[in-house]
């Protein structure tokens, strides 16, 4: 099988792999940790989200982290942003490209937005429309792609309507996520035929959890269907507050370790994201030691 020359990698780490995390993690830390990744040569760093620290407490100093990381030329640093007040603060921080994340079951919406798929698209309409206004980037999340963990299954083709309906809200890719990672390698092609009829190839990204050790055969799985973005987190931190039995993320040093075995060039160095994973994860034992 011929594999694609090159995968790019979003790293989610900072966002997604810390979110979940009860021990504190401090400002300081929080910006060693994303220059760390930034020397690894990744091309999009999610360094953190413009949500409530009332609901998501390690993401409260958002402002504070922006402002003390070094940004790398070629390097993207993005922000997750629940609605338009979010979206002010992250044009505050000066960032340029935003992440909006709807839901693919009724149910993990209401749970984790308090808010039914329609209107949370109304919301992310007024999002979309000020930041693409403004000149920003705005990628969409669809989460329970693969399964929720209230409703159970979700319809391959509920997953291609969402995806088309965040394209149409003006957002470049949709990561298309397994959130509490349920998909094994026989369920991206029935996932993935649906999504692609609706969504070009190169405007889908898929997001895997490990948590029953399948995301690196999804992904291989996935290769063939021309999807050439994965998103990742360093040291496999990460999972959903609000998806009971989530883990974590696909590891970030493990995706480079299969691709780099299929000949498949990334241009992140391993030896990099090594040392921010351990950086990361020596704090994080630190702060639940205090």
């Amino acid at each position: 099988m011929k594999w694609p020359p090159h995968v790019s990698i979003t790293e989610v780490g900072p966002r997604d792999g810390l979110q979940n995390e009860s021990a504190t993690i401090s400002t300081a830390d929080k910006i060693a940790f994303v220059d760390k990744l930034s020397a690894a040569n990744l091309p999009v760093i999610e360094v953190s989200a413009f949500v409530s620290p009332k609901w998501v407490p390690q993401m409260a100093d958002a402002e504070q982290v922006f402002a003390g990381i070094t940004r790398r030329p070629g390097t993207r640093y993005t922000a997750l942003v629940p609605n338009v007040a979010g979206l002010e603060r992250a044009q505050n921080a000066r960032v340029t490209e935003v992440a909006i994340f709807a839901a693919s079951s009724e149910t993990f919406s209401r749970k984790n937005i308090n808010q039914s798929i329609d209107d949370s698209f109304t919301t992310y309409k007024q999002v979309c429309d000020r930041a693409l206004a403004a000149g920003m980037r705005v990628r969409g999340y669809l989460s329970t792609a693969f399964g929720c963990p209230y409703e159970g299954a979700v319809a391959a083709e509920t997953v291609a309507t969402l995806s088309s309906r965040l394209i149409d809200l003006g957002v470049f890719e949709v990561a298309v996520s397994d959130t509490i990672g349920i998909a094994r390698p026989d369920d991206v092609p029935r996932v993935l035929e649906a999504v692609l009829a609706r969504v070009p190839a190169d405007k889908i990204a898929l997001h895997f959890h490990d948590t029953r050790g399948h995301a690196l055969a999804n992904v291989s799985v996935a290769l063939p269907f021309g999807v050439r973005t994965f998103d990742a987190s360093a040291g496999g931190l990460g999972g959903c507050p609000y998806a009971p039995g989530a883990p974590g993320n696909l590891a970030t040093g493990d995706l480079i370790q299969l691709l780099n075995g299929m000949g498949i060039e990334t241009g992140v160095s391993l030896d990099a994201v090594t040392a921010a994973s351990s950086f990361v994860r020596s704090r994080l034992a630190r702060s639940s030691a205090t």
